[in-house]
């Protein structure tokens, strides 16, 4: 099963958002989906209430989300850990132990930053969802090829076994 970890400051905004978005655009996959926070301010809150708002307006849902910070752990157990912009991807290149198997990247496919709504009106949220649901329509193809890579590969590779 692959596995993504997305990843904010607080894990009150944008990551938890993209978290909801994906499981909404990542369909019947076989991906497992979190977020998490380089900072343990919020830890155990839910989710923003304003991007919870432009959320359910577009119809995805954030039940069961509650904030938490990354932890070591999450190197192992994640294929793909993908920052909300490059401070968070800093700390986490900071943090990440040496013999980690999780890919650090950014979400935005461009390399640029999902910039952070939290102090802005309310036009940020719309807009943070807007670069949110075009990354992970781009993530979801990508690695749903994986997944189709690794199951076609899997069926040509192994031997038929004897009934």
């Amino acid at each position: 099963m692959t596995s993504v970890l997305f990843v904010c400051l607080g894990n009150i905004c944008r990551s938890p958002t993209a978290e909801a978005v994906f499981r909404a655009r990542g369909g019947n996959s076989d991906i497992k989906i979190d977020s998490a926070g380089t900072g343990a301010w919020h830890a155990g809150n839910p989710p923003d209430p304003r991007s919870r708002a432009e959320g359910e307006r577009r119809g995805y849902s954030f039940a069961g989300q509650a904030a938490r910070k990354v932890s070591e752990q999450d190197f192992y157990d994640f294929d793909f850990i993908l920052a909300m912009d490059a401070s968070n991807l800093s700390d986490l290149k900071a943090i990440r132990p040496k013999n980690a198997t999780a890919h650090l990247s950014l979400f935005l496919p461009d390399g640029s930053d999902v910039p952070d709504p939290y102090y802005g009106g309310p036009d940020g949220f719309a807009r943070v969802v807007d670069l949110i649901e075009n990354a992970s329509d781009f993530w979801v193809s990508q690695l749903n090829a994986r997944l189709n890579a690794n199951v076609t590969k899997s069926a040509v590779d192994t031997p038929p076994t004897k009934a």
